[in-house]
């Protein structure tokens, strides 16, 4: 039977998909949706493509980050904080820079690229070294690396034009989505999706130590590889559709883990319900603020998770004291 924290999530999701389905600078309500009504392509061409994809881009990163905090035994593990959104985040900004993102599936394919190289990079140092500490550097040499890359394409763009697209990507919005990205994003994040669910029994194993999991059957090298390619599609396809947004698999596992139990694959689906949960009433607020115009979704969430995570930092001192 379903927990029933899980429960209230699935029913909470639900209720903020309605909410991002109606709200905005002009209200639509639920009973537009047909044909002779003619606020009925609002919803279908505007709202409904924006909600579906931060309901999917907030699962992808809930879990995500479930499966990093759960793979390296570390609290504070999340893919933007170990470099793995930055480097996405410099595949889409490689097909922006060089005229590429004209064609559908280019720009998701540098994204994806470049996630999967950062993953790559950092599985490569876990299975050398189980230090967190110098997988956690190598992160941040990571992040710094790809960062100051991205930062040189977006002083050399060639056009404005390219150096606005750039910058939209390292915001991070759903302003203006359409079907296209839901087509190319979302069986990208289900696929990612599924290969981090199927970690599940090793993640909780190897909550017992290294040696503990190999004795049970658990194949370091095959958890390794799959935790690699779920997150890299994960966040590669996240990136793609939405740009920049982070904190979010940081954030959601923390708060989800008290009433999903301890245990890693007890975290997994609720933190992609309390991401999905999240990102869509982050989105609809970005809209409902009386602002000019619309608050970027990364910059809101960066504003929301830049303090929890202090706090958590502090917290964890707190209690090393």
């Amino acid at each position: 039977m379903m927990p029933r924290a899980t429960m209230l999530l699935a029913a909470g999701v639900l209720l903020a998909a309605m909410l991002s389905v109606a709200a905005g600078k002009v209200w639509v309500p639920l009973d537009a949706w047909t044909a002779a009504d003619p606020r009925s392509i609002i919803i279908v061409e505007l709202r409904l493509p924006r909600t579906i994809l931060a309901l999917a881009v907030g699962a992808a990163l809930g879990m995500s980050g479930a499966a990093m905090q759960g793979y390296l035994r570390n609290p504070l593990a999340d893919p933007g904080l170990f470099g793995v959104s930055s480097g996405a985040a410099f595949g889409a900004v490689c097909s922006l820079y060089f005229g590429y993102a004209a064609q559908t599936w280019l720009l998701p394919g540098f994204a994806l690229a470049g996630a999967a190289a950062t993953m790559a990079a950092l599985a490569l140092i876990a299975g050398r070294s189980g230090s967190l500490i110098l997988f956690t550097l190598a992160g941040m040499i990571l992040t710094s690396i790809t960062g100051s890359l991205t930062a040189l394409a977006l002083s050399l763009a060639p056009t404005p034009f390219a150096a606005s697209e750039i910058m939209t990507w390292l915001m991070g919005a759903l302003t203006d989505r359409s079907w296209n990205e839901v087509a190319v994003s979302v069986p990208l994040i289900v696929l990612g999706m599924m290969v981090l669910a199927r970690t599940a029994r090793s993640l909780d194993a190897l909550t017992l130590g290294e040696q503990a999991a190999r004795s049970m059957g658990v194949d370091p090298r095959r958890l390794q590889l799959a935790v690699t390619v779920g997150v890299a599609l994960t966040v590669g396809a996240s990136v793609a559709a939405a740009g920049v947004i982070g904190f979010v698999g940081l954030i959601v596992p923390h708060l989800v883990r008290p009433f999903a139990g301890h245990r890693p694959s007890a975290t997994l689906l609720p933190a992609a319900l309390g991401g999905a949960l999240l990102l869509t009433v982050a989105d609809s607020l970005v809209r409902l603020a009386p602002t000019v115009s619309e608050l970027r979704l990364g910059i809101a969430m960066s504003m929301l998770g830049g303090p929890f995570f202090l706090y958590l930092l502090i917290s964890m001192r707190r209690r090393l004291a």
